[in-house]
């Protein structure tokens, strides 16, 4: 691990750890590390409380505890399951083992227009009410839905709202913290021929008062190896657009200069690495930036984090 120090001033030495490049998917939110915070009511739906008919029980599914949507099924005794577990069962009902057939429990579905039912991040400060069919479109894009843990070194499942995965980074994945919107980076692999899997250790920078983790890794793109850095913001994307960061590495007289804005943690690692969004190396001029011996990979990457006006 980096040691510590001024990200502004001293160099930091990233040692290599090896990686799947996936985050894993998280367990049930319901299992989930998460903090409860403070909120304003969020646009979209109503500020109060469900309905409270009774009728809520029965529109969830008993196989997976989940809310259903049309189609809801059920089998000639009335038992209803969602349209996902049907497929589960082998069309078999769970409650009676009776088959299952093609029955659709229209009336179900029709008081289901009457609901109104909170956000499931109710507790985490969405305290808006929203009719049965729009409450799942919401929950997609709710801005007080948990984070996944944007290490990605490891398999990690914990999800949570920023200074959760803050303080999980540190005191679990122990990453180097550092203040300050400025970094000064040397990235050294013993044996540059082995890119596949291969990442180095995440770095977190407060800066303006947010945070953002910064990724170097190796990896195959095609047939070419290549080395790619690239800053993630810890928050959403509307805000990570009011952001721009810039990163820089040469040697001999060359430079690679890379400019842009910083992708959001909602995007997995994994798709941010796939879609090429930040400074690529070809191996070659890595190892020239490096020396030109082909024998140590070491690389000096600076860079700067800036707030858009």
């Amino acid at each position: 691990m980096a040691p510590g120090g001024s990200a502004c001033k001293e160099v930091l030495e990233s040692h290599l750890i090896f990686s799947d490049y996936d985050t894993a998917k998280s367990k049930s939110e319901a299992n989930s590390n998460i903090n409860i915070t403070k909120s304003s009511p969020v646009s979209g739906g109503k500020h109060g409380t469900n309905s409270k008919n009774g009728v809520n029980d029965l529109l969830e599914c008993p196989i997976c505890n989940n809310l259903m949507y049309p189609p809801i099924h059920q089998c000639p005794n009335g038992h209803t399951l969602c349209s996902d577990c049907k497929v589960r069962v082998h069309n078999s009902c769970p409650t009676c083992r009776y088959d299952l057939g093609n029955i659709r429990c229209l009336a179900l579905e029709k008081v289901a227009e009457s609901l109104e039912l909170p956000c499931r991040y109710q507790n985490l400060g969405c305290h808006d009410i929203f009719p049965y069919y729009t409450k799942l479109k919401h929950e997609q894009n709710c801005r007080f839905r948990p984070y996944n843990c944007p290490y990605a070194g490891s398999e990690c499942s914990v999800m949570g709202d920023i200074p959760t995965l803050v303080t999980h980074l540190k005191e679990d994945h122990k990453v180097d913290m550092h203040e300050g919107c400025t970094f000064n980076h040397r990235y050294v692999k013993s044996n540059p021929h082995e890119v596949e899997n291969a990442t180095w250790m995440l770095t977190v920078f407060n800066c303006f008062g947010r945070h953002f983790c910064l990724h170097f890794e190796a990896f195959q793109l095609g047939l070419a190896p290549v080395y790619m850095a690239f800053l993630r913001f810890m928050g959403d994307d509307s805000e990570a657009k009011k952001f721009t960061y810039s990163l820089e590495v040469g040697a001999n007289g060359r430079k690679l200069i890379w400019q842009g804005i910083p992708r959001s943690i909602r995007d997995t690692h994994r798709k941010v690495r796939d879609s090429q969004d930040g400074l690529i190396i070809q191996r070659n001029l890595a190892l020239y930036f490096s020396g030109g011996d082909a024998q140590e990979l070491k690389l000096r990457i600076t860079g700067r984090i800036w707030k858009e006006d």
